[in-house]
């Protein structure tokens, strides 16, 4: 899992050097795509991506240069800032993830409905322990 792990980061920096971001930026503008339909607030980008609202709005401010996406202002509250990613973005992602994606869809082709439920269950539960251990990381350093 570790070289698994290793592999994966030095795959997000080299995507996010061919779509002209950092990895920081890549993986925040993963976050908006993923909220879909339901644009988020700046602090819900903050939180997923585990930031601070500061650093947030320098990946805003980079992800709109580079035409990733932009702010709108909220239908119900004029006060709060949605973020939408631009059109263009999920074209310009999916052609860079997309043979990868393939070939995830091959691997998981060799498994049954069960053991697929049981491999999204483990990433499920590694994601909160890769968050509790983050916040422990940050909670000492801060303590330092």
């Amino acid at each position: 899992m570790d070289r698994f792990v290793a592999l994966s980061l030095v795959g997000q920096h080299d995507v996010a050097q061919r779509l002209g971001l950092n990895v920081t930026d890549l993986t925040c503008l993963g976050h908006i795509l993923g909220a879909g339909t339901t644009a988020m607030t700046a602090g819900e980008l903050a939180e997923q991506a585990n930031l601070t609202t500061g650093a947030v709005t320098g990946v805003l401010n980079r992800l709109e240069r580079a035409g990733y996406a932009h702010r709108q202002a909220d239908p119900t509250d004029r006060r709060r800032v949605r973020i939408v990613a631009d059109d263009s973005a999920v074209a310009r992602l999916t052609a860079v993830y997309e043979p990868f994606y393939r070939r995830l869809t091959e691997v998981f082709e060799g498994y049954s409905p069960t053991e697929i439920s049981v491999l999204a269950d483990w990433f499920s539960r590694a994601e909160e322990q890769m968050r509790a251990h983050i916040d422990e990381l940050r909670s000492s350093a801060a303590e330092s």
